[in-house]
């Protein structure tokens, strides 16, 4: 049996087995699917298509430009989904308030792979956007990032994971903002980021721009090689940051050096304002080591746990606690 669309609603709600149904979102939604498992009763996905459950586009892409701007749209994209971006805006989300919602789990997650070039990238331009549990892969010598941010504020990443492909090929960044631009209200929230490559192993997000209002929490950070010196989490050099959240992000790291800049946060701006919390740190640094840079004085760091030890110790609390009156 064919399934059925209303275009025109039900005028006096739909219940179904007792159970109204609500409508939760006001745009429309498109479904995207270029891998061999198909919708029941479906076809293959093509850009031709309408862009429905049973007849879906083949490209993100084009999906994006089926949107319309601040109508909410949704862009569903199907397990085993996978695109190769070549170069800086091979994807771009430019439509204000459209959210991409990868489907399946581990693997079977849709998959974007970069290859060709250092600065292929996924362009972000639209506002208020979300990009949720998708798998983006490193291929390529040094990528500079997997997501440019050229101006979108409002902007979520969720529950994806970005990992490199090899011992030299990878990712310097998941996230990097571009100068002079609005990228205020970022979400980078429960993400993993696996980083493998010797040459590349780079700062997550990376904040070239003044930015208010950044929440980064409840990430894993996987590092293989030894980049001293080099924050995990957040890179802003002299840009000023403001009610800055960072919470209860984990990091493996095997720096046996982190003295000038933090396994948090780097930086050189003494202005801005934010909390720093509940992150905890594994690294090869038995002492001497910094999770913020020591000049960042415009943070409040509350229970974030270092260990340094190669021996089986718990971590401590770093830096140490203070008093009313330090």
């Amino acid at each position: 049996m064919p399934y059925s669309n209303y275009p025109s609603g039900f005028p006096n709600g739909l219940t179904v087995r007792g159970v109204p149904i609500t409508q939760s979102h006001p745009g429309k939604v498109f479904w995207v699917n270029n891998s061999t498992v198909l919708a029941d009763g479906g076809i293959g996905g093509s850009d031709g298509n309408p862009g429905t459950y049973q007849k879906p586009f083949r490209t993100i892409d084009y999906a994006i430009g089926r949107c319309v701007s601040g109508r909410g749209d949704i862009i569903m994209v199907m397990p085993g989904h996978a695109e190769t971006i070549t170069a800086a805006g091979t994807i771009t989300l430019d439509v204000n308030g459209v959210a991409i919602v990868g489907l399946g789990t581990g693997a079977a997650r849709p998959t974007l792979t970069y290859t060709t070039a250092n600065t292929a990238a996924l362009s972000w331009t639209g506002d208020y956007c979300t990009m949720k549990n998708f798998n983006f892969v490193g291929n390529f010598l040094s990528i500079a990032a997997a997501i440019l941010n050229n101006g979108g504020s409002d902007w979520t990443v969720e529950n994806c994971d970005f990992k490199d492909t090899s011992a030299i090929l990878g990712f310097l960044s998941c996230v990097t903002t571009t100068v002079s631009t609005n990228s205020d209200n970022g979400w980078f929230v429960g993400n993993t980021r696996s980083s493998d490559a010797t040459t590349t192993p780079g700062t997550a997000i990376k904040v070239l721009n003044t930015t208010n209002r950044l929440t980064i929490k409840d990430n894993v950070f996987w590092h293989s090689v030894a980049e001293n010196n080099a924050a995990i989490i957040l890179d802003h050099a002299a840009l000023v940051v403001d009610e800055l959240l960072m919470e209860n992000n984990t990091c493996y790291s095997i720096n046996t050096g982190q003295t000038t800049s933090g396994f948090l946060v780097k930086t050189s701006a003494t202005t801005g304002s934010g909390i720093i919390r509940n992150n905890l740190v594994r690294s090869q640094d038995p002492s001497s080591a910094i999770m913020i840079t020591a000049t960042a004085v415009q943070y409040g760091s509350f229970n974030n746990y270092h260990a340094g030890e190669t021996t089986q110790l718990s971590g401590v609390l770093l830096p140490a606690a203070g008093d009313d009156a330090s």
